[in-house]
C-alpha cells in the first residue's frame, strides 16, 4: 500500500536531477536577481571547446588548400538541392545574406557582434526573425565544412560564402582573410536590447524614435531581432525619409559613412530577392523553439512545400533587379528610372512596386523563366532615392560604374573584416596589400636597443610607481577582444582623442610622455615600448620594496602610430566611461559600478581571478584616478603587497555606507575611520565567488602567489594586442 502510494506521488516528477531543462527550477540569478553575475567572464571558457587546449586554429588554417576550397565553394553556388532549391539555380543571394547577417551584427560602441566567432550558429542569433532561412544556408555549407574539417572554421566559412557568392555573380572582390576562430557556446551576455519580445516597437530603444541618434547605446539595430532597420519602415509604417534617417544612424554605429552605406545598400540589393509568398502566420517556430525532429532547423513552412517560389522569410516578395544573379548596374536603373507605389506582398508586408514597367524589365520567376513579376523596393531602398545625400551618391555611382564597384568591394570587405582587428591578424593568399585606416595600422617598432639600459634610464627619470604603472595601464586598457582594437601598440594614447580623455588624466599623462619622448630620442626605443616597459619598471620597484625580487616579462618591438594612421573619430567609442581597476567613473550611471567593471574586464579578455588580482595590486600601487585613497587598504601604499585582500577580509573592521558609492572602513573597537572604499572595492568581499578569490590572496602563504599572479595578469593585458608576434613570443 505504501509502495503504491509512493509510486503515485512520484509518477509526475522529473527523474533528471541536474537541472538540464529550463523548467527544472530557478537559477541563482532567478533567486537573487540583484547579485553580480560573473558569467560574462566565463563566456569563452575553454572547457566548452571540443578541440582541446592544444588546438590552434590560426596555425591549422595555414595548412588549408585554399584553391581547392574556393573551387568547391564556387561549385556549391549552382548545385541546387531539392530540399532547399536555389533561386534561379544560384545560391548567391542566400549566401550573401548569410555572411552579411553574420558580419552585420557588429557595432562600434563596444565592438561586439560581427562574424568573427561563428556566433550565428547559436541562440539568440540563430533564431532572430531577421535570420530566418539562414539555418538552411549553414546546412548547405555543411558538406564543405565536413570535408575540410579543422582547417576551416565556421566563422571563416560563413564569411567566405558571401565573398564567393559575389565572385560567382561577377564582382571583383577586394580580398579575403582567414583566421576567425569559432566559439562553442552562445554569447548569452551580449546586450542586444531590453525588449521581451521579437520585433517590439523600436520606441523602446529611443528617447524619441523621430531622433535616431537617441537610440540606446551600445545598440545599433532598430528593433530586437533585426540586423539593421525594418524594411517595411519605422515600426513597420512606411516613411522613406524617416527610414533613411534610421539607416544613417544604424550604419554609423556599425562603422560606415554615407558613401559606404549607399554602396552597401545598392550592392546588397543588386542580387538575390526577398521571400514573402505565403501566410506568415503559418510559419513554424524558430530553430531554438522547434521540436527535436526538426534537427535544428526552424521556420517550417507548410505553404505548398515552403521552398522555391513559396519560400517565406521577411514577408516581402520579389527581386530588386531584372537579373538577380548578376552583379551589374541594374539597381540604379530600376530605382531611379521608375515611379513607385506602396503595395502589399502576398504575406501582407509593405513593399514598393513600379507604377509602370516594361515586361522585359521584370525579373523572372525563380522556378519558371516564362513567368515574370514586378520588382520590389523596401522602405530603405526608397530612402536612398528620396534622401538628398544618398540620392546624390547614387547618381554619382551611376555615372561611374568603376567607382561604384570599387566603393562596394571596399565597403563589403570592411563589413566582413571590421571585427578582425589589425592586418597582422590576416591570413591567406587573398589578403590585400593596401593598409586601410580602419585597420588601425601600426608601423614596426625597433628591437635594436638594450632593454636593460632603457629600464635603468626609466628608473632614474624621477617618475613615481603610480605614474609609471597608471600610464602603461591607461594605454593598454583600451584593448577590446570583441573586435581586436585598442591596446598599447601604436602609443595612440599620445594622439587625439586619447590624450585628452578624462580617464587618462591629461596633465599627468603629458608629464610622463614628455619624459618618454626624450628617452625615445636618446635610446631608439618606441614610445609604445617605453610606456609598457615603464609599467614593468614600476611594478618591479614596488615588489622589490615589498621584499620580492621579480622580473616583469617584456616583449619589445611596438611601433608608434601617427595622426595620419589614426581615424580619430573611430577611436571615440573606445573612451572608458569607467575603470574599476583605477577606481574611477566619469559620472554616475544607471548601471552599477561593479557591472561596468565586469564589462571592461571581459572586453580585455580577463578571467574573474585575473580581474581580482589586478584590482588588489593596482590599489596597492596607488594608481587610483586622481590619487584618491578609496580602496587603498594599506599603510604601505606603493609596495606590491596583498594588503588589499588581507584588510578586506579582516573582521576587525566594519563597513559603513556614507553616500552614493562611498563607504567608510571603521575599526570595530575604536570606531575610528581606517579607510574609505567604493562598491568596486567592497564587492570583492561581499560577492561569494569574488570573496573566495580574495581569500586565496589574503592567505599568509600566498603573498608570493599574489605577486606572481598579478604579474602574469598584467603581462597578459600589456601584450593583448601583440598580433605582430606569434604565440611563442617571436617577432
Amino acid at each position: 500500500m505504501e509502495s503504491d502510494m509512493g509510486d503515485q506521488q512520484n509518477a509526475g516528477k522529473c527523474p533528471v536531477m541536474h537541472g538540464g531543462q529550463t523548467t527544472s527550477g530557478h537559477s541563482n540569478t532567478d533567486w537573487w536577481p540583484e547579485s553580480l553575475n560573473l558569467d560574462i567572464l566565463h563566456q569563452h571558457d575553454r572547457k566548452t571547446d571540443p578541440m582541446g587546449e592544444d588546438f590552434d586554429y590560426r596555425q591549422e588554417v595555414r595548412k588549408l588548400d585554399f584553391d581547392a576550397l574556393k573551387q568547391d565553394m564556387h561549385a556549391l553556388m549552382t548545385d541546387s538541392q531539392a530540399w532547399w532549391p536555389a533561386d534561379w539555380g544560384h545560391y548567391g543571394g542566400l549566401m550573401i545574406r548569410l555572411a552579411w547577417h553574420a558580419a552585420g551584427s557588429y557595432r562600434i560602441a563596444d565592438g561586439r557582434g560581427g562574424g568573427g566567432t561563428g556566433n550565428q550558429r547559436f541562440a539568440p542569433l540563430n533564431s532572430w526573425p531577421d535570420n530566418a532561412s539562414l539555418d538552411k544556408a549553414r546546412r548547405l555549407l555543411w558538406p564543405i565544412k565536413k570535408k575540410y574539417g579543422n582547417q576551416i572554421s565556421w566563422a571563416d566559412l560563413i564569411i567566405l560564402a558571401g565573398n564567393v557568392a559575389y565572385e560567382s555573380m561577377g564582382l571583383k572582390t577586394f580580398g579575403f582573410s582567414f583566421g576567425r576562430e569559432d566559439i562553442w557556446h552562445p554569447e548569452k551576455d551580449v546586450y542586444w536590447g531590453a525588449e521581451k519580445e521579437w520585433l517590439a516597437p523600436s520606441d523602446e530603444r529611443y528617447a524619441s524614435v523621430d531622433k535616431p541618434d537617441t537610440m540606446e547605446n551600445p545598440l545599433a539595430a532598430v528593433q530586437m531581432g533585426l540586423i539593421y532597420v525594418n524594411p517595411e519602415g519605422v515600426n513597420g509604417q512606411s516613411d522613406p525619409l524617416k527610414t533613411a534617417a534610421q539607416v544613417r544612424e544604424t550604419f554609423a554605429r556599425m562603422a560606415m559613412d554615407d558613401e559606404e552605406t549607399a554602396a552597401l545598400t545598392v550592392g546588397g540589393h543588386t542580387v538575390g530577392k526577398c521571400h514573402g509568398n505565403g501566410d506568415a502566420d503559418a510559419i513554424g517556430p524558430e530553430p531554438e523553439a522547434a521540436p527535436v525532429e526538426e534537427q535544428g532547423l526552424g521556420w517550417k513552412n507548410p505553404n505548398q512545400g515552403g521552398v522555391g517560389r513559396y519560400a517565406l522569410t521577411s514577408g516581402i516578395e520579389g527581386a530588386w533587379t531584372t537579373h538577380p544573379t548578376k552583379f551589374d548596374m541594374g539597381y540604379f536603373d530600376m530605382l531611379l528610372d521608375h515611379e513607385w507605389e506602396l503595395k502589399k506582398s502576398p504575406a501582407g508586408a509593405n513593399q514598393w512596386e513600379p507604377v509602370d514597367i516594361k515586361e522585359e524589365d521584370k525579373p523572372v520567376d525563380v522556378e519558371d523563366p516564362s513567368i515574370r513579376y514586378n520588382p520590389i523596393m523596401t522602405d530603405a531602398d526608397m530612402g536612398m532615392k528620396m534622401d538628398p545625400t544618398y540620392r546624390a551618391i547614387l547618381e554619382a555611382f551611376r555615372k561611374d560604374p568603376a567607382r561604384f564597384q570599387d566603393a562596394f568591394a571596399r565597403a563589403w570587405f570592411k563589413l566582413t573584416h571590421r571585427d578582425m582587428g589589425p592586418k597582422a591578424r590576416y591570413i591567406g593568399p587573398e589578403v590585400p596589400d593596401e593598409d586601410l585606416i580602419w585597420q588601425d595600422p601600426v608601423p614596426a617598432g625597433s628591437t635594436d636597443y638594450s632593454v636593460e639600459a632603457v629600464k635603468q634610464k626609466i628608473a632614474a627619470s624621477g617618475l613615481s610607481v603610480a605614474e609609471l604603472v597608471s600610464t602603461a595601464w591607461d594605454s593598454a586598457r583600451t584593448f577590446r577582444g570583441s573586435d581586436m582594437r585598442g591596446g598599447a601598440n601604436g602609443a595612440r594614447i599620445r594622439l587625439a582623442p586619447q590624450k585628452d580623455w578624462e580617464g587618462n588624466e591629461p596633465t599627468r599623462l603629458a608629464k610622463v610622455l614628455k619624459v618618454y619622448e626624450g628617452l625615445s630620442a636618446e635610446t631608439g626605443a618606441s614610445i609604445a615600448d617605453l610606456i609598457v616597459l615603464g609599467g614593468g619598471v614600476g611594478i618591479e620597484r614596488a615588489a622589490r620594496d615589498a621584499g620580492y625580487a621579480i622580473l616583469v616579462p617584456f616583449l619589445p618591438g611596438r611601433g608608434d602610430a601617427s595622426d595620419e594612421m589614426t581615424d580619430a573619430d573611430s577611436f571615440a567609442p573606445l573612451e572608458p566611461l569607467a575603470d574599476g581597476f583605477r577606481n574611477w567613473q566619469k559620472q554616475d550611471y544607471v548601471v552599477k559600478p561593479e557591472e561596468m567593471l565586469l564589462d571592461r574586464a571581459q572586453l580585455m579578455g580577463l578571467t574573474a581571478p585575473e580581474m581580482t588580482v589586478l584590482i588588489g595590486g593596482m590599489r596597492m600601487l596607488g594608481t587610483n584616478h586622481g590619487g584618491t585613497k578609496h580602496g587603498v587598504f594599506t599603510d604601505r601604499e606603493g609596495l606590491l603587497t596583498n594588503d588589499f585582500f588581507v584588510n578586506l577580509t579582516d573582521m576587525a573592521y566594519r563597513w559603513v555606507p556614507t553616500g552614493d558609492n562611498l563607504y567608510e572602513i571603521r575599526d570595530r573597537q575604536s570606531d575610528q575611520v581606517k579607510w574609505t572604499a567604493t562598491r568596486i572595492d567592497l564587492v570583492f568581499g561581499s560577492h561569494s565567488i569574488l570573496r573566495a578569490y580574495a581569500e586565496v590572496y589574503a592567505q599568509d602563504d600566498n603573498q608570493e602567489k599574489f605577486i606572481e599572479d598579478f604579474v602574469a595578469a598584467w603581462t597578459k593585458v600589456m601584450n593583448a594586442d601583440r598580433f605582430d608576434v606569434d604565440k611563442l613570443g617571436e617577432c
